[in-house]
């Protein structure tokens, strides 16, 4: 008798936005087995999340208790616009997007467009940020309900919702944008470029913010609130604010603007989304290297690397060097320290000390009262930051670091080579900003100052960092996005910028009582100790951090290598 090889197919059920749902759930579960750091780190990010959640709550529900809700419109517009534009900056720069169910994994389904980016958004829905903020914001339905009844506040708990999906929507149109212009190399100096123009303005808006902050009649702000309101930055937080305040019929146009805002950048989002679901964005035929000279070895050393020994530690610098030029999640990163190199000196020396230094009078100090102290302060910040880029080194590399494993490289050479790669692009980023702060404080002389500040800071940051890369690293993971973040990663990463910074900070200390006891001679002495100190420290920092990896190569293996 002949069996059946086969079964009648049942009905085929539609894929809808609760599977997303239940797969990111069973992902998180999964990565959290046998990770008790990982567990940590994640109870720790929510317990900081209910923590920044409860003051948000209290800071939106303060003008509910007041007579009339003066402020209502203020805070409302105000707290809830700084929030759309944190979810539109933040991601880009310090905490990345979760990205647990990588878009590219479900490129050879046959999924519709439209069912992927829905359930997408909504498994992007399911994370500790999300529920942080919908807590916060909630103490705006208490003030629209306590200032206008019932109905304002069920109108305000619509608002806050849309707001909310409004936050998560453009946090994720806007990093898969960027990630596919860092994908492409031909946008590459442009999108840079933009950013570094965009950075170098907060420094004067943060003066004249301070300035207006002193003598702000905050009545005043009332008219401007009102006119955040209208835009998608803070019309769902003050629909319900409106009602309470007798304006029922600003409520649904507010709550329209909201909605159109939505579906517009989901539809940014879905457009990106087909070029991270590919993998890379295509750049046109790779151009032939004309008049190349020498072999396939020396073919394979970029120009920027083309002066070192064709040796192992030349080899490591030119793999490194190369990544960082071409691999979208490090650039995001050079690109982040260029920014960040342009705005923070100008604020630290232009605005804090301006303000600090205000008399009865009002006579602020100018450009040309910075001290030696100050420039070295700011300088030590910038330095620390520019290499805590490295805190997670061997994160990027993932499951590729194995053929270093395999090839018995040993750790004081890996970490000299990466230090050398990095230190290509950083260095001179670090001399401009050094030679730009100070014409601008109008001291052409403490060029050495800051240069040798820069330097100290670097290098003591460089060696601080090699020892987190060993012992703190974490894995990120496989997808063409370079801000996207594994579960509970964001919390990793937060913490170990802030012990590398921390850690760095004192390190390089000695650098700021040198120009406090010194005065005048560390304008001379800056330069030689400053470069001294910073190289000294780097070159002691890869010969004991290198002995470590040496001992944790393996684990070091298993701890980058993302989990399938």
């Amino acid at each position: 008798m002949a069996l059946p090889v086969s079964t009648a197919a049942g009905p085929v059920r539609a894929v809808s936005a609760r599977h997303f749902l239940r797969l990111k759930l069973r992902v998180m579960g999964n990565s959290f087995r046998g990770r008790g750091w990982r567990i940590a780190l994640f109870i720790g990010s929510a317990l900081l999340g209910l923590w920044f959640a409860a003051s948000g709550f209290f800071l939106f529900a303060v003008p509910g208790t007041t007579e009339n809700g003066r402020y209502a419109l203020l805070v409302a517009a105000g707290g809830g616009g700084l929030l759309v534009l944190g979810w539109l900056l933040l991601p880009l720069v310090f905490f990345g997007v979760d990205e647990t169910l990588d878009p590219a994994r479900f490129a050879l389904l046959p999924l519709p467009r439209r069912t992927l980016v829905v359930g997408l958004f909504t498994a992007a829905l399911v994370s500790v940020p999300v529920l942080t903020v919908l807590i916060a914001t909630s103490g705006l339905v208490l003030t629209a309900w306590a200032l206008g009844g019932w109905s304002a506040g069920l109108v305000a708990a619509v608002g806050v919702v849309a707001g909310l999906l409004l936050c998560v929507a453009a946090s994720r149109a806007v990093t898969s944008a960027f990630a596919s212009m860092l994908r492409s190399r031909r946008v590459r100096d442009l999108a840079a470029v933009l950013l570094a123009v965009a950075a170098a303005l907060l420094g004067p808006l943060q003066i004249f913010g301070l300035a207006a902050l002193r003598e702000t009649d905050w009545d005043r702000l009332t008219g401007v609130a009102t006119v955040i309101g209208w835009t998608p930055f803070g019309a769902p937080w003050t629909a319900g604010i409106d009602v309470a305040q007798g304006r029922v019929w600003a409520a649904p146009i507010k709550l329209l603007i909201t909605v159109v805002a939505l579906g517009a950048l989901l539809a940014w989002w879905s457009r990106s989304l087909e070029s991270a679901m590919v993998g890379a964005v295509s750049a046109g035929p790779t151009p032939v290297r004309r008049g190349a000279i020498g072999g396939p070895v020396a073919q394979l050393f970029p120009r920027v690397t083309g002066w070192f020994r064709r040796d192992r530690f030349g080899a490591l610098v030119a793999r490194e060097s190369r990544y960082w030029w071409r691999d979208a999640r490090r650039r995001a990163n050079l690109i982040t320290v260029a920014v960040v190199g342009i705005f923070v000196p100008v604020m630290v020396n232009l605005g804090g000390a301006g303000f600090a230094a205000e008399g009865e009078q009002g006579m602020t100090m100018s450009a040309n009262d910075s001290s030696p102290v100050l420039v070295t302060l700011s300088m030590l910040f910038v330095g620390v930051l520019a290499s805590v880029t490295l805190a997670n080194q061997f994160g990027f590399d993932g499951s590729a670091y194995a053929a270093n494993v395999v090839a018995g490289v040993p750790g004081r050479v890996e970490l000299r080579a990466r230090m050398t790669a990095f230190s290509l692009y950083v260095m001179p980023m670090l001399t401009v900003v050094a030679v730009v702060l100070s014409l601008v404080l109008g001291h052409p002389s403490w060029i050495g100052l800051t240069a040798g500040s820069l330097a100290a800071t670097y290098g003591a940051g460089l060696a601080v960092n090699s020892f987190v890369s060993v012992l703190g690293a974490y894995s990120l993971p496989e997808t063409s996005n370079p801000f996207a973040m594994n579960t509970g990663a964001g919390m990793a990463k937060s913490l170990l910028t802030l012990l590398a910074m921390v850690v760095s900070a004192v390190v390089a200390v000695p650098m700021v009582v040198a120009a406090a006891l010194l005065d005048d001679a560390w304008l001379w002495l800056a330069l030689p100790v400053g470069v001294a100190y910073g190289l000294g420290a780097a070159l002691l920092g890869a010969y004991l951090a290198g002995d470590v990896l040496d001992r944790r190569q393996p684990e070091l293996l298993v701890t980058v290598t993302p989990r399938r």
